[in-house]
């Protein structure tokens, strides 16, 4: 296996070359350029994994350079360092799109656990864009867009059992794209050619869901006049979706337990059994764990069921992914209504990432379908854009920052932040995170970085920095 490739950028010789041979001692294979330019130049010819750079440099800038990088190479990871831990410059970086930051004089320690972790998100991606590829464009994994941490490990985890018979439990919120990675998946294994049926078990009167699902004989109820073969046996072969799997009425929830034991169904007026080979996949917006505690639904069938858990995250825990989604369903929508001249002005984009989108991936939809179809120019403005999206203020608005004369440690500042969004939810690390519009696992990382725990809280304030009324 070929080494994976670091670009080291930094004016500073001694820094340049002692992390040039920290990260060749751990087995990476790195080059070095003084400055943006040359860097610029070997990035064309090498094509790194990752970039490390400094901030301020002479000609051009970190900060530059990292805005040229997300424009030419999209896929590189990028991590800056800096001496000048000001909130600006370093909100700034990751608004533009660095993966993280270390803070001159550069640990070790703290260098390589930042390294490993974006190695591992940028072969993440690699993964996904391979399984993308190979998969077919309307249906496949291509079509679930983002890269954020939380969405590719779902992503990844759903290329491995793809080719697998096993049965999946897709959670998330209502809009978040269930169907969608049901039909991936689905698309992806070894059943593509044959049938994806899907029935929404909350959409249909319980009276009728029996015959729907299962089928039913002629003469087996009024109005059965001819016999119906049911959504399982229609699915025979392929693979059956069943949305909102909680909703399923109990005795329903024997049948359904009995097809995935036994793959037998049996009709509605049948007198035996019939044998049916069908993959299923189920989805849920509801916690069926308590549906289970309240005695609504069988703990035998959600062990069945959840042979494989992914859950999908809520559109507010992928922030980073907004501006791609929008542009990506922007696109989809001209070319649906036939509007190619039509632009979005990239200046447009943080009031998309502003607001907490409680509808998901099919509320942003909606809302850009909108603009596009009501757009009178050929140019949407902030006019345009619904109210909720043109009075949103953006994260960082909603803290006022008094920065001292003397300067401000960055890394406190992030610190102290974390500490008071935890002490705000009593240190519930899932709602902090939420707040922070953050990963659990990101926010238990930076926990982790700066060694914070409830005991050791109060060591965290830092000055200057206040929640806005």
């Amino acid at each position: 296996m070929s080494k994976k490739r670091i670009l080291v950028v930094d004016d500073d010789e001694s820094l340049r070359r002692v992390m040039q041979m920290q990260l060749e001692e751990a087995g990476y294979e790195v080059l070095a350029a003084a400055q943006g330019q040359d860097a610029l130049a070997l990035i064309e010819d090498t094509t790194p994994a990752l970039v490390i750079t400094d901030l301020k440099m002479p000609g051009i800038s970190g900060l530059d350079l990292l805005r040229k990088l997300r424009e030419a190479y999209p896929e590189t990871t990028v991590i800056m360092i800096t001496a000048f831990g000001t909130v600006s410059t370093a909100v700034e970086a990751m608004k533009a799109g660095a993966y993280d930051y270390i803070t001159k004089p550069v640990d070790y320690e703290q260098l390589m656990l930042v390294v490993n972790r974006a190695m591992e998100r940028g072969q993440l991606i690699a993964e996904v864009k391979t399984l993308r590829a190979n998969l077919d464009e309307k249906y496949g994994f291509e079509s679930i867009v983002g890269r954020s941490k939380g969405l590719l490990r779902v992503l990844e985890m759903a290329s491995r059992v793809a080719r697998r018979d096993s049965t999946v439990l897709i959670a998330g919120d209502t809009g978040t794209g269930k169907e969608l990675l049901a039909r991936a998946i689905h698309q992806n294994s070894t059943r593509k050619d044959q049938a994806f049926v899907t029935i929404n078990c909350g959409a249909i009167p319980k009276d009728l869901l029996e015959s729907e699902l299962f089928g039913h004989t002629k003469g087996s109820f009024t109005g059965a006049v001819a016999p119906k073969r049911g959504k399982v046996e229609v699915a025979d072969g392929g693979t059956l979706f069943l949305d909102e799997v909680g909703e399923l009425p109990l005795e329903l929830q024997v049948k359904l337990l009995r097809l995935i034991q036994n793959g037998e169904i049996e009709k509605v007026g049948a007198t035996g059994a019939t044998n049916v080979n069908v993959r299923i996949i189920a989805a849920t917006n509801r916690n069926l764990q308590a549906l289970i505690d309240d005695g609504v639904f069988r703990e035998d069938l959600y062990y069945r069921l959840a042979v494989i858990p992914l859950t999908l995250p809520p559109l507010r825990e992928r922030i980073d992914d907004i501006p791609e989604l929008v542009q990506h369903l922007f696109l989809k929508a001209k070319q649906k209504q036939n509007v190619p001249q039509l632009r979005l002005p990239s200046s447009l984009l943080p009031h998309f990432s502003g607001y907490g989108w409680p509808g998901n991936v099919r509320e942003l939809e909606n809302v850009i379908e909108r603009l596009v179809v009501l757009s009178v120019s050929d140019e949407i403005t902030l006019a345009d854009l619904p109210d909720f999206l043109q009075r949103e203020r953006s994260h960082a608005d909603a803290i006022e920052l008094n920065l001292p004369p003397g300067g401000i440690s960055l890394e406190r500042v992030e610190r102290d932040l974390i500490v008071r969004a935890l002490e705000k939810f009593n240190w519930n690390q899932t709602q902090a995170a939420r707040y922070l519009d953050i990963s659990r696992r990101t926010l238990i990382y930076r926990m982790e970085k700066f060694g914070i725990n409830k005991e050791q809280s109060e060591d965290a304030n830092v000055p200057g920095i206040h929640p806005s009324a």
